[in-house]
């Protein structure tokens, strides 16, 4: 297996780690304030489940940022002037709303209120879409690389160099003629 593959499931796998520690977080808060934990009283938002849910994963969003930019992607250096907070919490909003549809249509269409289904629906199947969209564009969006982080890009340019390749800019040459054919003109 090559260093990028290497690399790609080392970051899912820190990646997952953080995830599941705020996904615990999470959880505990959701099934606390919509469920409760002592079944004689009502819960605290038994009425509103997606507020509760809403504010759990807050909490875990917070959790899941520390963890991503200290951890998981550590190897990628912010690029945006606030480290990625603002890309970060656009992105985790929007992927939000996957298992919020999902609690959404199991107790307004479904008619399930049960927290067996509560936690399948938002935790199992909203939390599975939206963790394949949120990799996805953290990587892409908030936790890049840099362009400099090219595996073995001193040795390529050393190689190139050496080479002195036609047609390339590094071939110290700055003589036109030395690069390459001309193109031929427009017609």
């Amino acid at each position: 297996m090559g260093s990028r593959w290497q690399r790609l499931l080392a970051e899912v796998g820190r990646f997952l780690t953080v995830g599941g520690v705020a996904t615990i977080v999470a959880f505990v808060i959701f099934n606390f304030l919509v469920h409760g934990f002592n079944t004689e009283h009502k819960a605290l938002l038994d009425d509103h489940v997606i507020v509760a849910y809403v504010l759990a994963n807050t909490v875990g969003m917070l959790i899941s940022y520390r963890g991503s930019r200290s951890w998981a992607f550590r190897d990628r250096p912010p690029v945006h002037a606030d480290g990625g907070r603002t890309a970060f919490v656009i992105i985790n909003l929007a992927t939000m709303v996957l298992p919020i549809g999902c609690l959404a249509v199991s107790r307004n269409v479904l008619g399930l209120d049960d927290p067996y289904s509560d936690n399948i629906s938002a935790n199992v199947i909203g939390l599975f879409l939206g963790l394949v969209a949120r990799f996805y564009l953290f990587r892409t969006f908030v936790f890049r690389l840099p362009v400099a982080h090219v595996p073995n890009l001193p040795e390529l340019l050393l190689q190139l160099e050496e080479e002195g390749t036609p047609g390339t800019p590094l071939s110290g040459s700055t003589d036109l003629s030395t690069r390459g054919p001309a193109l031929p003109p427009a017609p």
